[in-house]
């Protein structure tokens, strides 16, 4: 399997003690994440007022990076708990048998479509984040660039060198979005409808990034026009005052649920599933619910400011499976055509 890194080597590991420090006596956990490093503390913060003795040592990158990780360690595995990292990717990691299947407290409210369907699950999702285009108004007033409707209008002549969006192997947002006009437009190994919008789009493409976050946050900064990105960043950079608009493309948006796993040769196991019935309550779930406008919990999250009320009814009907079954085929395709607009790796 391979994947682009947007870390050679070293990813960065860092803890957030919730202001405790490493006391003895206290189990750590290493828990691998994608999560954004801005949610992090409060999440923490919030499990430790019920678990004290379980400190957590977060390892944190983009989705692809921390796939490829597990991946690599497979023989040796390090981690505890995969928390916070696409299901489609902890569906690659169940095909690999590297999971623990373990059915948390509140599990029965997590819908269906949101959790892995075996009893008990392998994995259950936590939230679902989305595609998002960051829209720079006051860049696009002085290019007299017009606000797209569609995903097909960012083909069009007028945006070419002004979008930025995620390489697919490195970030988990950029690998929905490439799923996801697959579905719509059709792949056929290569040669369907979704490559050829792919081909299109790149024609306008300034730079594939890394992380799903730093395309909303360049167009946030004016540095290109159109950011492809996904709701929370987007969301979280409007409210901050920066002047882009939130587009949501006709035809569809792309999705993954960020979700949780106990990794298979933990020592630590006892202290895992504590982590993983907190991650799985209500109480984690409202938390979710101020970063995510779809929760797996139905009815906990509370509308956010700058997203559609039927925001869930505008997402594609993604297939984990198959999208964890085909990864390494369509990241190699993806790779092949468009790579050489990608930011260089750190």
């Amino acid at each position: 399997m391979k994947f682009i890194f947007a870390k050679a080597a070293v990813l960065t590991a860092f803890a957030l003690s919730a202001g405790l420090g490493w006391a003895q006596g206290k189990t750590q956990l290493l828990v691998y994440t994608a999560l954004e490093t801005d949610q992090l503390k409060a999440y923490q913060e919030a499990f430790n007022k019920v678990e004290p003795n379980i400190e957590i040592k977060w390892v944190r990158d983009s989705t692809g990076v921390i796939t490829a990780k597990l991946l690599a360690e497979k023989s040796n595995p390090q981690a505890d708990v995969v928390m916070g990292v696409a299901a489609s990717s902890l569906a690659l990691l169940n095909n690999q048998g590297m999971l623990v299947p373990f059915a948390p407290l509140n599990l029965d409210a997590i819908m269906s479509q949101y959790r892995d369907k075996k009893n008990p699950p392998a994995w259950f999702g936590m939230d679902v984040w989305g595609a998002t285009v960051c829209f720079n108004t006051i860049e696009a007033k002085k290019k007299n660039i017009p606000v797209p409707e569609t995903w097909k209008d960012l083909t069009k002549p007028v945006y070419k060198g002004q979008i930025v969006m995620p390489n697919p192997a490195s970030s988990g947002t950029g690998f929905f979005d490439v799923t996801a006009w697959l579905t719509l437009f059709g792949d056929d190994n290569g040669k369907g409808g979704g490559w050829k919008y792919m081909d299109a789009l790149h024609e306008n493409i300034a730079q594939y990034t890394h992380s799903g976050s730093k395309p909303c946050n360049m167009a946030a900064a004016g540095e290109y026009v159109v950011g492809i990105s996904f709701e929370y960043r987007a969301n979280s950079n409007k409210s901050k005052g920066a002047p882009i608009e939130l587009v949501f493309p006709k035809e569809g948006l792309g999705w993954d649920l960020e979700a949780f796993a106990i990794h298979k040769g933990t020592k630590n196991m006892a202290a895992a599933q504590k982590l993983a019935n907190w991650a799985a309550s209500k109480d984690a779930m409202l938390l979710y619910g101020k970063n995510f406008a779809i929760t797996a919990q139905p009815g906990v999250a509370a509308p956010l400011a700058n997203v559609p009320k039927d925001y869930e009814q505008r997402l594609v009907k993604m297939d984990f499976a198959w999208a964890a079954d085909n990864r390494e085929r369509i990241l190699a395709e993806w790779n092949k055509r468009y790579s050489a607009k990608s930011e260089p790796k750190k």
